[in-house]
């Protein structure tokens, strides 16, 4: 696992504190925090900076994927909307 305490990088730092909150926190709490983030985001950012981080967002995906990847989450996203007590 990790070595001394004073030897331990910030990796193996972040993983292990992310390791430990994640055992002591459910789902919730993390749909909260990004709901917080989301929001403190929003105040500081304007519509150009969502343009630009989707576009760079996009473009990674698609050097990492293939047109079956695009198919089948169109299918699933399509699927979605289709089922009752789906708010969009």
């Amino acid at each position: 696992m990790a070595r001394s305490r004073s030897k331990m990088t910030r990796e193996e730092a972040g993983r292990l504190g992310g390791l430990a909150t994640a055992k002591n926190h459910g789902k919730a709490f993390y749909q909260e925090i990004g709901q917080k983030g989301g929001e403190a985001t929003s105040k500081t950012h304007n519509r150009e900076f969502y343009q630009e981080i989707g576009q760079k967002g996009g473009e990674a995906t698609s050097q990492r994927h293939d047109t079956g990847f695009y198919r089948d989450i169109g299918r699933k996203g399509g699927g979605s909307r289709s089922k009752p007590g789906f708010n969009a």
